[in-house]
């Protein structure tokens, strides 16, 4: 599949995921479409849970379309909360991120 750290899209990913606002988060699909990828977003996905573990990338500003975190395996869904959370990222009672209130807009401001 190529997901190799030196595979352009993978770097093309990373550095979107790196281009992330503390406080702001987007979707696996606004990461792909970012990253010249469109329509990729389970590869975005499959390139984050590839990441080492305790990668300074901000991977846990990287949520689903409903602005949920997704579930996978071990401590990554609590510790992608409390890393939102100390950003200043608020929950709503279903345990998703408003993502009118807190996406990431890449588009230069004016």
């Amino acid at each position: 599949m190529g997901k190799t750290s030196s595979d352009p899209r993978t770097q093309r990913i990373l550095a979107t995921v790196d281009d992330i606002p503390i406080g702001q988060v987007a979707t696996y699909g606004q990461v792909a479409r970012e990253a010249g990828l469109p329509g990729r977003a389970r590869l975005v996905g499959q390139v984050l849970a590839e990441l080492p573990r305790g990668s300074c990338l901000p991977w846990h500003r990287v949520l689903s379309a409903s602005g949920a975190i997704s579930s996978r395996p071990g401590p990554g869904p609590a510790e992608q909360q409390r890393k939102l959370r100390a950003e200043g990222v608020r929950f709503n009672r279903s345990g998703r991120v408003s993502l009118k209130d807190c996406a990431w807009d890449p588009r230069p401001s004016r």
